[in-house]
């Protein structure tokens, strides 16, 4: 009979400092650079919005949404080709046809048609008090899960599985941090 030998322990420190070093990294990364706030939380208006004109490039889109003077814009491709998703910081403005007025100058400056898909925008009020709620959400429901956890297991092995938890969570924003991926509601839910 063969006796099968797996060293599982062998490396067991190297990859304890391995993941100290990703959980340094990821707390200088939070402290430092943040996370990119989306719309959800910074306020603002995000468009989405389908070119009929399948020869429109991202570029020329942008170059539209700048000589808008909304602030800071960002476009981006969604779903389909002729797809696309339009932030902006400036909020639904007092004027009553602002969203129109937007379509209005677009079709003027680029010469083609669109269809807006959907435009949500968000006040600073809201967003602050979508960011407060989003964290007390977070704290709720890791302190639920540390109790269920502590009692569930020994302490020993709870102790590990929490620590196993904050690791998984602090690591998972770090890399946000890093490759500055937008943090909405949906991320929070998942995170």
């Amino acid at each position: 009979m063969e006796k099968t030998h797996i060293p599982f322990n062998k490396f067991y420190k190297r990859f304890n400092i391995i993941s100290l070093i990703l959980i340094l990294i990821s707390l200088i990364l939070l402290i430092f650079k943040g996370l990119n706030y989306g719309v959800d939380f910074k306020g603002g208006t995000l468009i989405e919005l389908r070119s009929l004109d399948k020869t429109l490039s991202i570029s020329d889109l942008r170059k539209s949404f700048k000589n808008l003077n909304l602030g800071d814009v960002t476009v981006k491709k969604f779903g389909n080709d002729n797809d696309y998703v339009v932030k902006f910081e400036k909020k639904q403005s007092v004027e009553e046809n602002f969203i129109e007025n937007i379509k209005l100058e677009l079709t003027n400056d680029i010469g083609k048609i669109f269809e807006f898909r959907r435009v949500e925008s968000v006040g600073p009020k809201v967003s602050s008090e979508l960011l407060k709620s989003g964290i007390i959400a977070i704290a709720l429901s890791l302190g639920a899960m540390l109790i269920y956890i502590w009692i569930r297991f020994e302490w020993q092995f709870s102790l590990g599985a929490i620590l196993a938890l904050f690791h998984d969570v602090i690591v998972t924003l770090g890399l946000f941090s890093l490759l500055g991926l937008e943090i909405n509601l949906s991320i929070i839910a998942a995170v």
